[in-house]
């Protein structure tokens, strides 16, 4: 099997003084049962439409052929779409056409949505997190909201503050590995849970 896992600086673990962010703590929870290679291929600062210029790019050489190997996408969406001042229905149609082109491909996806940042950009990351979460769901691909349960959690909010920026520290990406272990991972991947 091998996944890759495409988006913005959040996907590796900016600001995580243990460097795994919730990529490496997702994949050190996962038991398979072939062996897997993961990649991760980020941008900083990338926008769902850069995102959508590149990742079939990135990926098709990491990939391995189908009839040897078990492909699997992982979207992991950052905030840069608020800043940049993209509209939700932009941010939409990037996304669909990502999800619409990997189904084409046959290579399974799965999309971890956009934390929480800054107070001020909240109701915007809301809005796109639920315009995301509608649109994996019409494509029947598993949906990570991270925003809903981490926007008023307290331990989210003091690791933001510690950090001093709109970057997660060690709990904070240990929370959204928690989310993304317990929203569909296993069962994507076709292993049992660990728990």
């Amino acid at each position: 099997m091998r996944i890759c896992v495409v988006g913005d600086e959040l996907c590796v673990g900016v600001g995580d003084a243990r460097a795994l962010g919730w990529t490496g703590r997702v994949m050190a929870r996962t038991r398979f049962d072939r062996p897997a290679m993961t990649f991760t291929l980020a941008v900083p600062g990338e926008t769902t439409s850069a995102l959508g210029a590149r990742w079939r790019a990135e990926t098709e050489p990491r990939f391995g052929p189908e009839a040897d190997c078990e492909n699997r996408l992982v979207v992991a969406l950052g905030r840069h779409d608020v800043d940049s001042g993209l509209s939700v229905a932009r941010s939409r149609l990037n996304l669909a056409n990502i999800l619409d082109v990997a189904d084409t491909s046959r290579i399974p996806a799965f999309v971890v949505g956009p934390p929480p940042g800054r107070p001020e950009d909240g109701e915007r990351i809301a809005e796109l997190s639920a315009a995301f979460a509608d649109v994996a769901s019409r494509r029947r691909v598993p949906y990570v909201d991270t925003y809903t349960p981490l926007a008023g959690h307290e331990q989210w909010l003091a690791d933001l503050a510690t950090t001093g920026s709109t970057y997660p520290g060690q709990a904070g990406y240990g929370l959204m590995a928690w989310l993304v272990l317990h929203t569909g991972w296993h069962a994507w991947l076709g292993l049992p849970s660990d728990e």
